[in-house]
């Protein structure tokens, strides 16, 4: 298929039209939670769902758990028949596809996604939205790039905009959305695929708001004390004590879904429907069991409403918030472990919350001059345990300060996130998104490295030992003339004043013993190059060589124009071994 790279102005225009896409399927996608979650809890029709508020009981009372199980069984069933992919949490395949599968994601993903994803969350999976809408609108992307028949960095931005923009409308967090697809989805980070990103997001988001709404995902009432007091500076070791506790509960978060998983494949792999519907009917249980003794159906679904209590002091016992976090964690294994689709960003704010409203009550009972806001640490942990948990630690902080905008929360998030991520990268080097592609034996990419090598021209770095000679020489006259250069120096061959092809020097050195002396040297070229300028930076001549098949770039320059230098595989080699250096 014959690749062509679309125009600045054109990507523009076309991540503006994947914003729009994956801001009605952020609509669309919600909906249908929606729907299933009222006619799952309520048994009525309707696509009217505010996460934000409990749930009234369901008047089947523990037989609500049925219903549950059979929603199971239907993703199994999506998931089995037409997209093994769309089950899990989704950014792990969204990387999978960039940097494994050359960005191709199947259209089949976006809608299988949508409707197994709807179930297990509109269940009472205990799964976050924004795990699929990252895969739909990647998938959006991937869709329009095969369609355009971009070049592999083109497809790769357009994926990463799609996904972006998906989770930027479905929590309203149009920065978040950008960072998100900096940290975790692309290559690099420039002009060329930030601005088709931004624009992207920014398109989601207001489509996001015209159906959802401009307020913030959760609404914080203003705190008698302040999050952070300049004049008490034991409150910030309070926010690094945070950070601590946040990033082993992130180490636990990760260990507890992929030991879930382990142990559903060991026992349950042949079983697919059996290992759901099990998994399924004990988170169901445990979230019937809470509301017949609580009230409330805490851990079922996103358990957005939780985390609104805690931001607004109901929930003033640490032990039950205590237990909350026990009980999140384990359905969110059970949900995962055992076959659903949906993503961990939910449960992660909800473990954060508890978490950190926990330690900031035991905290305010054990040192009361502190003054502590037990709401402020669990805005904290919710960044800490996200951040620690994806490794996408800026992303965390922004995301939860535009899903609250309360900007006093930052430097207490910073605070809580670094100590977090640091904790957790040392206890675990893999983050919930990379651990399933390095069990998978597709390592990725655990930081964004400078380029910069790649910016000099070819001139920097090209074998200057070349040898002009005419093609119609014959080859005994050639080993003649060049003896002593045979073994170190490259020759072009010209007929007409152009270059016909080269030789290696151990290609050169086999004519002496395979050649026919009488035959002219172009009966032995190469021919499989590319002609390129000394500018030419070495961002684009790789391209170039892999478009054209090249196995050398010969490099025109000097007063006639003439080829003064090559590339090849061994010069790009040692200069990656040069640009190493700055990275060990």
């Amino acid at each position: 298929m014959n690749e062509r790279s679309l125009h600045p102005l054109a990507m523009a225009l076309t991540s503006i039209a994947i914003g729009v896409v994956a801001g009605l399927g952020a609509v669309v996608f919600r909906a249908l939670i929606a729907l299933i979650h009222n006619l799952v809890f309520l048994g009525r029709f309707s696509t009217y769902y505010d996460a934000n508020q409990h749930t009234a009981l369901s008047p089947l009372g523990f037989g609500v758990v049925a219903l549950v199980v059979m929603a199971a069984l239907l993703v199994v069933f999506l998931t089995q028949n037409y997209a093994p992919e769309a089950r899990g949490h989704g950014v792990p395949e969204v990387m999978d596809a960039i940097y494994y599968h050359r960005g191709r994601i199947r259209p089949i993903v976006a809608v299988v996604k949508s409707l197994a994803s709807a179930l297990s969350i509109g269940s009472g999976g205990s799964v976050g939205r924004e795990g699929p809408i990252i895969q739909i609108g990647a998938a959006f992307g991937s869709i329009a790039s095969a369609y355009l028949r971009l070049p592999l960095p083109q497809r790769i931005t357009l994926i990463a905009a799609g996904a972006g923009g998906g989770i930027a409308a479905t929590f309203n967090t149009p920065v978040g959305g950008v960072l998100f697809a900096l940290e975790i989805l692309l290559h690099e980070v420039s002009v060329r695929t930030l601005v088709p990103v931004a624009l992207a997001t920014a398109t989601a988001t207001y489509l996001g708001q015209l159906f959802f709404g401009p307020h913030p995902s959760f609404v914080i009432p203003s705190f008698e004390t302040p999050y952070f007091e300049l004049a008490n500076p034991w409150v910030l070791f309070a926010y690094l004590g945070l950070g601590l506790l946040a990033g082993a509960a992130a180490a636990l978060y990760i260990r507890t879904i992929y030991g879930f998983e382990d142990f559903f494949n060991r026992r349950f792999r042949r079983r697919p429907y059996l290992r759901h519907a099990l998994g399924m009917a004990l988170v169901g249980a445990i979230f019937v069991l809470l509301a017949q003794y609580s009230g409330h159906y805490y851990t079922q679904g996103v358990g957005y409403a939780t985390v609104q209590d805690v931001l607004m002091g109901r929930l003033n016992g640490w032990g039950f918030l205590l237990l909350l976090f026990v009980l999140k964690l384990v359905s969110t294994g059970l949900t995962l472990g055992s076959g659903a689709s949906g993503g961990i960003f939910s449960p992660g704010l909800f473990m954060g919350a508890t978490l950190g409203g926990a330690y900031g009550l035991i905290l305010g009972q054990v040192f009361p001059a502190l003054n502590i806001s037990p709401p402020a640490f669990a805005v904290a942990g919710m960044a800490g345990v996200i951040g620690g948990a994806t490794g996408a630690a800026v992303t965390a902080i922004v995301i939860i300060f535009e899903m609250t905008l309360d900007y006093s929360a930052v430097l207490p998030m910073a605070i809580t996130v670094a100590a977090s991520y640091g904790l957790r990268k040392a206890l675990l080097a893999e983050s919930i998104y990379t651990m399933k592609l390095e069990r998978r034996g597709h390592p990725m990419p655990d930081a964004l490295q400078t380029n910069f090598a790649y910016m000099q021209p070819v001139a920097q770095i090209m074998e200057r030992r070349v040898v002009r000679v005419q093609a119609d020489v014959p080859v005994a006259t050639f080993l003649e003339t060049h003896r002593g250069r045979l073994a170190t120096h490259w020759f072009v061959a010209y007929e007409g004043g152009r270059p016909q092809g080269y030789l290696r020097p151990q290609d050169a050195l086999g004519l002496a013993l395979e050649a026919d002396p009488g035959q002219p040297v172009a009966a032995y070229l190469a021919r499989d190059f590319v002609l390129v300028g000394e500018r030419r930076r070495l961002f684009n001549l790789v391209p170039t060589m892999r478009r054209h098949g090249a196995a050398a770039a010969l490099v025109l320059g000097g007063t006639n124009g003439g080829v003064v230098g090559v590339v090849s595989a061994a010069e790009l080699g040692r200069l990656t071994l040069d640009v190493s250096e700055l990275y060990v």
